[in-house]
């Protein structure tokens, strides 16, 4: 199957940027979407934001899409999640995840602290 890895979540002050990167392992090429999830503390996990493995179409939230981009590199197997001009209420633990079709996603990763101070 797929396994998945967040890197990048760190400690900033608002206005600043971060870029966080997921990689997968595994039967990567059976994936056909990956996308970020959010999840601040006591609320549920929200989508972030997608990306087409194959043909790079994407699609964000309406919170970040002005501030984030979702990329994704297919020889390095790593998505990315650059994130600009960073808000306290975008503190979260971001959720890596991927799917093998138009259905639910059913291959996450561990999370990522993303914590913004103000």
């Amino acid at each position: 199957q797929v396994q998945l890895e967040e890197s990048g979540g760190d400690l900033v002050q608002a206005g600043e940027s971060l870029r966080l990167s997921c990689v997968a392992s595994g039967r990567t090429f059976s994936i056909y979407t990956m996308a970020w999830f959010r999840q601040a503390p006591g609320k549920e996990r929200d989508f972030v934001a997608r990306i087409t493995w194959s043909g790079g179409s994407t699609s964000y939230a309406d919170s970040v899409k002005d501030r984030f981009t979702i990329s994704r590199d297919k020889a390095k197997n790593t998505v990315y999640l650059q994130m600009n001009s960073l808000k306290p209420q975008d503190t979260a633990v971001y959720y890596c995840a991927a799917r093998t079709g138009p259905g639910a996603y059913g291959f996450w990763g561990q999370g990522t602290q993303v914590t913004v101070s103000s």
